[in-house]
């Protein structure tokens, strides 16, 4: 999409001043795939929570380093709104509250689609996400009600066949009106048990439907059968896009997938992981002094919480 390199930079110049279109952010993910090669998304759940992802940066060693993107989680998503992680809420629900994090926010955003529900559904939600500014969804072959992956085989989970998985990837990407958008296949067998052979048949087959990306997921914390999927498909797929979600495999550093090609890292579910605790924490104390006193040290200073939004003061 981009004619050249003075197109991209004015696409993230125009994304830093906060004058960004539905279509510059779109582009802005692709962009930075392009220059950057391995990119950190984290998950959001609300505005709030996506102007703290975007305004977090470190200096280590001598570089900047920040998140270049979010995450809206199906999981997160359900349960910020006190909803099972089953589907149960609908693609409405979830583009206001994509919309509410866009009005403050110019980084992309990578949406989880779960299964993408039927074709004729997937058709929609594509031209729904792509109208607001996603950059890309993620939707996994498995089909049914939905249940979290890393239940695995704790619980029936059934994965679609190959070429009913096809015609759903080929069904979204007719449905595009643009080349900016990006529909990533996730491939469930080691999830599932059904081993690297499987895997990478599927990742093979969903490329060759038209993906424009493979995310590989895996719920055992040992990652050698994610790195022996990574380096297999990167054996015969050198440019294609390559997600993972290292949740359970969390020991790995950013650095190792970068080496091994990776073009996507996600942390799925860490923001509203984080915010449970401290939240029951306060509510706790409140109860138990009768009084908010002993729960201050646990809190952002009223300073604070007027100085995070601009405008509020």
């Amino acid at each position: 999409p981009y004619s050249n390199d003075v197109n991209a930079l004015k696409i993230k110049e125009n994304a830093l001043q906060n004058n960004i279109s539905s279509y510059s952010r779109q582009q802005l993910l692709k962009y930075l795939i392009k220059t950057k090669k391995t990119l950190r998304i984290l998950e959001v759940h609300s505005p709030i929570s996506a102007l703290l992802v975007e305004k977090t940066k470190i200096d280590k060693n001598g570089y900047k380093i920040e998140y270049d993107g979010f995450w809206s989680s199906s999981l997160t998503d359900s349960t910020s709104k006190g909803m099972p992680d089953i589907e149960a809420v609908d693609t409405s629900s979830r583009a206001d509250s994509i919309n509410e994090i866009f009005d403050v926010t110019y980084k992309p955003m990578i949406y989880d689609g779960d299964t993408g529900g039927k074709p004729e559904h997937f058709e929609f939600t594509v031209k729904t996400l792509e109208r607001i500014g996603v950059s890309a969804i993620i939707i996994e072959d498995k089909t049914g009600l939905k249940k979290n992956s890393l239940f695995g085989n704790q619980v029936k989970q059934s994965q679609e066949t190959i070429s009913n998985f096809c015609k759903k990837i080929r069904v979204g990407k007719k449905s595009q009106r643009s080349n900016d958008f990006m529909i990533i296949a996730r491939v469930e067998s080691l999830i599932l048990d059904k081993g690297i052979n499987d895997a990478l048949e599927r990742a093979l087959a969903y490329s060759r439907a038209g993906a424009d990306g493979i995310m590989i997921h895996s719920r055992k914390k040992d990652p050698k059968e994610i790195f022996s999927f990574i380096k297999k498909f990167r054996k015969i797929e050198k440019s294609k896009i390559l997600v993972v979600v290292p949740t359970s495999f969390n020991k790995v550093r950013f650095e190792k997938f970068k080496e091994l090609g990776v073009n996507i890292v996600i942390y799925a579910n860490h923001m509203l992981r984080s915010a449970y605790p401290n939240m029951k924490k306060i509510a706790e104390e409140i109860l138990k002094n009768g009084r908010s006193y002993e729960a201050e040290k646990y809190c952002l200073s009223i300073k604070e919480i007027l100085e995070l939004i601009p405008g509020t003061k």
